[in-house]
């Protein structure tokens, strides 16, 4: 099996890399955070203490990081760790980045002979930790073919999405549909709780009917109705609000590349804006709730 570098290990990251060594892989670790380093090393992965040190024998490298400045920060530029990866090597890019900075990052990988593909996911810290992510790729099918077996011990399903970014892009839009049906899930639940119905009721009443959305299905911001979605734990866990807030900033600006009108992204954005100004920017994105509400919920 091959070598794999695992740079970020974060909400998303920690969780990947356990099943990669779940499934047989070696892993050599970075994250600026050393407690995560050190927690994974207490499950068999090696320690670095740079990410240069985490890539030197790796023949696979993956990344999760927050945002596309420290992608770019990461990859490109004299020093950058492009630099550092043996040609040849394969690249898995799973941070969610504007498509823009993936082909930026896709092209210089390529100028070095380094296949990558920008494989960002769906399936939040949950899916992270069972194994069940979806991975949209993009890049070459032939360099994803090569890729399958390691990203199927971290996921189950895997998309083509098409060629460099074009798995950014499928990202951006599905994240921008889940914010939308996420709000409109949590208006509607203030609405009938506020006229006297009980809210596990409403919810299992639209969620039989054609209002039924994966928000109802998995995910309910009202606290109470399910035990296990992040709004019953007090909005913990989960996928912060302040990155939703990211990754509908990234929708609007591959909009305005392609001059597409998206007024229910663009509303979004500015909801979730309010919730990172009220301070709860690090709680789960389903409480965006809290905006519907007399009294925050949670």
């Amino acid at each position: 099996m091959p070598q794999i570098a695992f740079i970020g290990l974060g909400h998303m990251g920690l969780p990947m890399a356990r099943n990669l060594l779940k499934n047989g892989y070696s892993v050599t670790a970075f994250d600026l955070v050393t407690e995560a380093v050190t927690s994974l090393a207490g499950e068999g992965a090696k320690a670095a203490t740079s990410a240069a040190e985490a890539v030197r024998d790796a023949s696979v490298v993956i990344s999760m990081l927050p945002a596309s400045r420290h992608v770019e920060g990461l990859y490109l530029g004299e020093g950058g760790l492009l630099e550092k990866i043996t040609p040849g090597s394969l690249v898995l890019e799973c941070s969610t980045i504007a498509p823009d900075s993936a082909r930026k990052v896709h092209g210089a990988a390529a100028a070095r002979g380094i296949a990558l593909l920008d494989a960002p996911v769906s399936g939040g810290t949950a899916g992270a930790a069972a194994g069940t992510l979806t991975f949209m790729v993009g890049g070459k099918a032939e360099t994803l073919e090569k890729a399958r077996p390691i990203l199927a011990a971290m996921g189950k399903n895997i998309f083509h999405a098409g060629p460099d970014g074009a798995g950014q892009v499928a990202k951006v839009c599905n994240n921008q549909l889940l914010a939308v049906h996420m709000i409109g899930t949590a208006e509607s639940m203030a609405l009938g709780v506020a006229n006297g119905l009980d809210p596990a009721v409403l919810a299992e009443i639209m969620r039989q009917s054609s209002g039924g959305n994966w928000s109802l299905e998995k995910y309910n911001p009202w606290p109470g109705v399910m035990e296990n979605a992040p709004a019953s734990k007090g909005y913990s866990g989960g996928f912060m609000a302040e990155l939703m807030a990211k990754d509908l900033g990234l929708a609007q600006e591959a909009a305005q590349v392609t001059g597409n009108s998206t007024p229910m992204g663009a509303l979004a954005l500015q909801l979730y804006r309010m919730l990172l100004k009220q301070g709860d920017g690090k709680l789960d994105f389903s409480a965006v709730q809290k905006l519907f509400v007399e009294k925050p919920q949670g």
